[in-house]
């Protein structure tokens, strides 16, 4: 049996590059997320994790709904913008169209796949902040094709990793 790096495992797993939005009254945020999964299929669930590095962890806390989001693949600078600048220095909202959605959660115009979700959960994973979500509201888009997180990884984050 061969043993090796367990982030080339890791990153040799298909995904869909995720948005992940919060508002709090006083400010919104949203990041690219690499890490997500449906948790359950009765009663629906997501399991979506934030960095705790990111700007978009401290309106989560606080905030009692999220914004998730999948990038369609024709739009690589959704993830750029997302996952390649910091809140704590650019308004991402400003380079893009959003509504606010069930909860307050920004909804971004640009993802017709998109849920918004109610939080019912959080999760200390280490590095990253597990959130429990449960989706509220869903948008669809037929036919839809995602952008791929491992398309995205060459985008240097937006914060210290």
């Amino acid at each position: 049996m061969a043993t090796g790096d367990f982030g080339s495992f890791a990153r040799s797993v298909p995904a869909a590059a995720l948005i992940v939005t919060a508002d709090t009254g006083a400010s919104h945020e949203g990041c690219l997320v690499g890490f997500a999964t449906q948790a359950s299929i009765h009663p629906p669930r997501l399991l979506v994790c934030l960095s705790v590095k990111n700007a978009t962890l401290g309106a989560a806390l606080d905030a009692t709904h999220l914004g998730v989001h999948l990038i369609p693949a024709e739009r690589p600078d959704l993830a750029e913008l997302f996952g390649g600048q910091t809140g704590d220095d650019v308004d991402k909202f400003a380079a893009c169209t959003w509504d606010v959605g069930p909860g307050g959660a920004p909804l971004l115009s640009e993802c017709p796949m998109r849920c918004a979700c109610r939080i019912l959960k959080r999760y200390p994973f280490g590095d990253h902040v597990g959130f429990l979500l449960e989706p509220v509201a869903t948008w669809i888009a037929d036919p839809f094709e995602p952008l791929d997180i491992r398309d995205a990884g060459g985008i240097p984050p937006g914060h210290a990793p």
